[in-house]
């Protein structure tokens, strides 16, 4: 069976997952076709993919590879985020979502140490990332699915010592006013710099925020806006913001997202927030939204199978 219809369109067309407690994320596919599981899969073919994926406790042993899609897709051989680490901690233990490709632990531990250094930082607190061997969640997300993105609270960590308790119980917080067309007073020249430092790395594919916030970088930033480009506009996104790593260098089997489009993006963004204030009168023919399929085990792509397998 062969997978030949991947949706094509930039961070600004498509809402199909939710995340988070946000409302919905984009999880635009480059045009590849892919093998998929099909009825290799056997008695599992046409069983719900989430819940396979979902009950596995530990990763596969296997050498790490991110295959399929940020919505479509799998880790082998994911590796844990350590629970707590000089300058992070991973948030809501009880979901078992801190496994990451081996790439995306790299940039945590990396970015973290980059806001242990901002003023009124101590790190950063670092919510879902993906399932232990990726693929479809439970619940929440649509995309996180093959260890390449990455929830990062807004909430500046007062304190690295908090106990499995308490990560279950503390929350971030949110952004946003004016129902996400601008910051709030919450927002700090550390957020800004923080997202900035993120969007700098060349690993970075997108990275999703609230259109309040956007703008704001957009108003404020002085200097080389080229990062600037990797900042999208999504729904939500106003108590962590989202950060999606680029396929690995020779990763086989990996589907990037297509590219952003050319430069800065800032009108864009306005263009979103002046939406927000002034909201367009809906389509009169506009067809109805018709109710995503949950994926099926054959839907995925064909290494997901051993991934799935793997002792």
């Amino acid at each position: 069976m062969i997978l030949t219809k991947f949706l094509i369109c930039t961070s600004l067309v498509l809402a199909i997952s939710a995340c988070s407690g946000s409302k919905t994320e984009p999880n635009p596919e480059a045009s590849v076709i892919l093998p998929t599981i099909g009825s290799s899969g056997g008695a599992n073919s046409n069983t719900i993919a989430k819940k396979l994926f979902g009950a596995k406790l530990g990763p596969s042993a296997q050498v790490p590879a991110a295959y399929g899609s940020y919505a479509k897709g799998c880790v082998a051989g994911a590796q844990q985020l350590p629970e707590t680490g000089p300058t992070w901690q991973a948030m809501r233990l009880s979901r078992n979502r801190n496994w990451a490709h081996p790439e995306m632990i790299d940039y945590i531990r990396q970015l973290s140490a980059k806001a242990a250094r901002l003023p009124g930082w101590g790190g950063l607190y670092v919510g879902d990332i993906s399932q232990p061997r990726g693929g479809p969640m439970l619940t929440g997300h649509a995309s996180h699915q093959m260890g390449l993105d990455a929830d990062i609270w807004m909430l500046p960590p007062k304190s690295l010592g908090l106990s499995s308790d308490q990560r279950e119980k503390i929350s971030s917080i949110s952004m946003r006013r004016s129902n996400g067309a601008y910051v709030n007073d919450s927002w700090t020249p550390q957020h800004h710099a923080l997202l900035k430092a993120a969007a700098s790395d060349p690993r970075v594919a997108r990275i999703f925020v609230f259109p309040g916030a956007k703008v704001q970088m957009c108003n404020d930033e002085k200097g080389d806006r080229t990062w600037l480009r990797k900042i999208r506009p999504w729904y939500g996104h106003h108590y962590h913001f989202h950060v999606r790593l680029s396929c690995p260098d020779g990763a086989s089997g990996c589907v990037n997202q297509a590219p952003p489009p050319p430069g800065d993006g800032c009108a864009d963004a306005r263009q979103w927030q002046a939406n927000i204030l002034n909201p367009p009168p809906p389509k009169p023919d506009a067809p109805k939204r018709k109710p995503k399929r949950e994926l099926i085990l054959a839907d995925l792509p064909a290494q997901c199978q051993s991934v799935l397998e793997s002792n």
